[in-house]
């Protein structure tokens, strides 16, 4: 490999960085960001765990297990401690493992970003699926693995000890989210797109100062800070090597593997995610780069499935924390759910 080869590799990566900031880090990640860090900071995560206790109807546990991620703002290096709490605290083996399938994938700057770069087909069909068959998984585990049903009481009402305008807070962020991308598919120009969302920004701003005291506007920017420069990094890098990738990788050889929508590739697709370790929205430009060379739509669910799921690091742990055969089972299921519903995702939509 020359140098003058190696230099041509790092303007494309170079570029590949300086156009993904230019589309989408302003009304994109910084929006998501601020969500994130509020998501995480405001909500009470007590109020969220305490459901997955002994004492929490069935229909009750599994329904927020598979739909807390959103809540918890949870990403893949913080869903295994977050597991492993509530697992050992008593948590049926059942809710525990929908939790640890479905948080990572519905993190909201996962889905935000999936459905911003990869479509929103994407992004509905990886929340859609992670949510409704991380049930299936723990259903399946609790069926296997659970050998009594222990008696259930009533638990408190959610919300007891949210603060009164964290909804409110959590409706404008969603908007101002949300709003570029409708001004963007009704015509505006990106001018007008600035000129109508400063006010929100605004307001938003505004409304925070005047809800929120200083202890807990400092602890939402500090939540927010720490996403930033955990994610950031790694996100640009990711972006980075995935520019390089799309020059460097033959296409014939990615459409032979993961092109098409087979069981065989939406299978090599499920354990090339399982495999690999993918630090939070990393999996998105990866992916991106690999439809580009000839990845089917079906085999890129299956690794936006899987990814975020199971890594090496990660399948070491959940073997420590659940035994051997618990843990070989939850990880066999991710990726046999991950590629039926590649497959089948394929089949309807593309």
């Amino acid at each position: 490999m020359t140098l003058d080869y190696i230099t041509y590799l790092i303007s494309v990566g170079l570029q590949s960085v300086q156009e993904y900031m230019a589309l989408h880090v302003l009304m994109c990640l910084v929006p998501a960001f601020f969500l994130a860090g509020a998501i995480a900071s405001l909500f009470s995560k007590e109020s969220v765990l305490k459901f997955f206790g002994a004492d929490a109807p069935k229909y009750v546990s599994y329904t927020v297990a598979a739909v807390s991620g959103c809540l918890l703002a949870v990403c893949s290096c913080t869903v295994l401690p977050l597991f492993a709490g509530i697992y050992k605290r008593g948590a049926g083996i059942g809710p525990a493992t929908t939790f640890l399938f479905s948080a990572p994938a519905i993190n909201i700057l996962a889905i935000v970003y999936t459905a911003k770069i990869l479509g929103y087909d994407l992004g509905i069909a990886r929340a859609f699926t992670a949510i409704t068959l991380s049930v299936l998984v723990g259903l399946v585990m609790s069926f296997a693995y659970e050998g009594k049903v222990t008696e259930r009481k009533s638990i408190k009402t959610f919300g007891e000890e949210e603060h009164r305008h964290n909804v409110e807070l959590f409706v404008l962020l969603i908007a101002v989210l949300v709003a570029p991308e409708l001004m963007s598919s009704w015509g505006w120009k990106y001018t007008t797109q600035l000129l109508a969302w400063a006010p929100m920004i605004g307001i938003t701003a505004f409304l925070s100062f005047k809800w929120f005291s200083k202890e807990e506007l400092e602890s939402w920017m500090g939540e927010t800070w720490f996403l930033i420069k955990q994610i950031t990094p790694l996100l640009l890098l990711g972006v980075f090597f995935a520019g390089i990738a799309v020059v460097v990788l033959p296409k014939e050889y990615v459409a032979a593997l993961v092109g098409g929508n087979s069981l065989t590739s939406n299978f090599i697709s499920s354990v090339a995610g399982a495999l690999m370790y993918f630090s939070t929205l990393t999996e998105v430009p990866i992916i991106k780069a690999l439809t580009l060379l000839g990845m089917g739509e079906g085999p890129s669910l299956a690794m936006l499935l899987a990814g975020p799921a199971l890594s090496l690091p990660n399948m070491i742990v959940i073997n420590r924390i659940m035994g051997a055969k618990k843990g070989m089972t939850y990880i066999s299921l991710v990726v046999l759910i991950a590629t039926v519903s590649g497959y089948i995702f394929g089949v309807m939509f593309v």
